[in-house]
């Protein structure tokens, strides 16, 4: 296997890049989670104290659902925050859920990435270089190439604790 940061060619080359970043990381994140059982996909680890592979899924598939709609200079729509959300329940942890198949996760995320690559498409690299707000209260400030990178490193980063569920997962 060949691997490259090369963007499509209907994208400019950064934003092509960084499309490219997001898209591998969640090719893998498919990879790291292909032929998981329901039962381990809802398994919150050791004395249940932990986020699930399926709570980190729909996280991922949320945040990014937010960066397209920041991307876009839009509010979330309602149905879409609906259907995604909420980013956290009333005790500011990740929602719980139980019996989602990965399937309907991964076609969801899978919706969410089509957005992403509609809207990088429209993008130019000098667009990169405008400011979002972002936050639970928008009290941040980040470019979209930011954003962007933010994406891909955020997926990554949760995809470790898919690993270590799996690890432990497979102890129990």
């Amino acid at each position: 296997m060949f691997y490259d940061l090369q963007g499509n060619t209907d994208m400019t080359p950064i934003v092509g890049m960084l499309f490219s970043a997001v898209k591998e990381n969640s090719q893998r994140l498919q990879n790291i989670t292909n032929g998981m059982s329901q039962e381990e996909l809802d398994y919150m680890g050791p004395n249940d104290k932990f986020n699930s592979t399926a709570q980190l899924i729909k996280h991922i598939m949320y945040v990014d659902l937010n960066w397209v709609y920041r991307i876009k200079g839009k509010p979330l729509p309602s149905s879409l925050e609906k259907q995604f959300g909420p980013m956290i329940d009333e005790n500011d942890r990740l929602p719980m859920i139980k019996g989602k198949s990965l399937d309907k996760l991964m076609n969801d995320y899978k919706e969410v990435l089509y957005m992403l690559k509609d809207i990088c498409k429209q993008l130019t690299d000098d667009d990169l270089d405008l400011i979002v707000s972002f936050g639970h209260e928008n009290e941040k400030k980040a470019t979209i190439r930011w954003g962007l990178w933010h994406m891909a490193d955020h997926n990554r980063y949760h995809q470790a604790h898919i690993n270590q569920l799996r690890t432990w997962y497979k102890k129990e």
